[in-house]
């Protein structure tokens, strides 16, 4: 690791930024490596992966690996797959249980100073609208047609549902994502870490 990027973790790590907003302390979920050849842009850490400081270290992270064909060795290398959410922090839960969108102040304060430590990265997993629409620059609720229209993507990036249990129904609903989008994100995946 670079002493740069050491450094930007570090700053990371120690973020208060959100720290008023926040129901619990501030803990900073990132897993980043220089030589990481995958990114993967989700929304923010939920509760479990808040507690263990682990990204993806709950049930959507073992859907997420099993999608991308992928064991939690090698995900959990950060020379080869880095993890960097919209939103480091869980941002507590809306009044339905459900996670609440990850803290806007977040991907202003660090996104573009992060990527620019991550030259390796050949395929950018873009999972569930918050990160499409950073990214893409899609219409927030626009999820299932950007998924719908992965082919379109630009190169070496691939949106994908959120994974969480919560999207079941998506799924079910969706059957062609599993057809036809899961074999190109394992080929994908396959050829970025080849």
């Amino acid at each position: 690791m670079t002493q740069a990027l050491e450094h930007l973790l570090h700053e990371i790590r120690a973020c208060q930024a959100c720290a008023p907003d926040l129901p619990h302390p501030p803990r900073p979920v990132v897993q980043i490596g220089a030589g990481a050849r995958i990114l993967i842009a989700g929304q923010a850490p939920g509760r479990r992966v808040h507690i263990s400081g682990i990204p993806f270290d709950d049930p959507s992270g073992e859907r997420l690996r099993a999608w991308m064909g992928m064991d939690r060795a090698l995900f959990y290398d950060p020379q080869k797959v880095a993890v960097a959410a919209m939103g480091f922090c869980f941002p507590g839960n809306d009044a339905k249980g459900g996670d609440l969108p990850p803290r806007r102040e977040c991907a202003p304060l660090w996104r573009a100073r992060l990527l620019q430590h991550l030259p390796n990265v050949r395929l950018t997993l873009l999972i569930g609208g918050y990160a499409q629409s950073w990214h893409l620059g899609v219409r927030p609720g626009a999820m299932t047609q950007t998924v719908r229209a992965f082919a379109n993507a630009p190169p070496g990036v691939l949106p994908l549902p959120h994974p969480s249990w919560r999207n079941t129904g998506w799924l079910k609903r969706n059957p062609w994502f599993e057809t036809e989008l899961l074999p190109v994100l394992q080929a994908r995946v396959a050829r970025a870490l080849a």
